[in-house]
């Protein structure tokens, strides 16, 4: 065989591997975008005292028996943001989103919403506040590639919604064409 067949046989294997991780990431970004309506659905609005914050694994974190027994067994061992709080007369740990794990402040009362044991967002922090002497943290690479992927997360939701919204309309409007015609008839 020739060095030019070799390539392009390569070259079409690649090609072929980048299609159907497209449509993988296409699949598996549509599923997840579902199940965050899902959980927004879902979420309560707590006031709660943040006692400690850590990354752990979750294993080590706490969690209701349940919440292990439905976890995959490869994700067991990864570490997650895991906050312990105080809500009413209860101390639980919580899972918390990558995006405010750094804004939670450690010995402080916030109002989040929580769906479940999940932390999505926060409404409002008071106790203490962070030095703002110090100056913004530096962000590690991950940190910004979970800063990106949120980012480009809400700009596709906006366009799904956008899409729909122009369908809803262009269906209103044949029908309002179709009733037009026949009107008219």
């Amino acid at each position: 065989m020739s060095p030019i067949v070799i390539t392009l046989i390569i070259l079409a294997v690649i090609a072929a591997i980048l299609i159907a991780l497209y449509f993988v990431g296409n699949k598996m970004q549509k599923k997840q975008m579902e199940q965050k309506e899902q959980m927004d659905a879902a979420a309560q609005q707590t006031s709660m005292l943040i006692i400690d914050k850590k990354k752990m694994k979750m294993k080590e974190a706490g969690l209701p028996k349940i919440v292990m027994e439905q976890t995959p067994k490869r994700f067991q061992g990864m570490k997650v943001p895991i906050v312990k709080a105080k809500i009413g007369p209860q101390i639980i740990n919580l899972i918390c989103d990558d995006g405010i794990f750094d804004d939670l402040p450690t010995k402080g009362e916030v109002k989040a919403m929580i769906s479940g044991i999940y932390i999505t967002e926060v409404k409002s922090i008071r106790g203490k506040k962070r030095n703002t002497e110090e100056g913004p943290k530096k962000k590690g690479f991950a940190a910004r590639m979970r800063m990106k992927q949120r980012e480009l997360q809400n700009e596709y939701a906006k366009e799904e919604k956008e899409k729909e919204a122009r369908k809803a309309a262009k269906q209103t409007e044949k029908a309002k064409k179709e009733k037009a015609k026949k009107i008219t008839k």
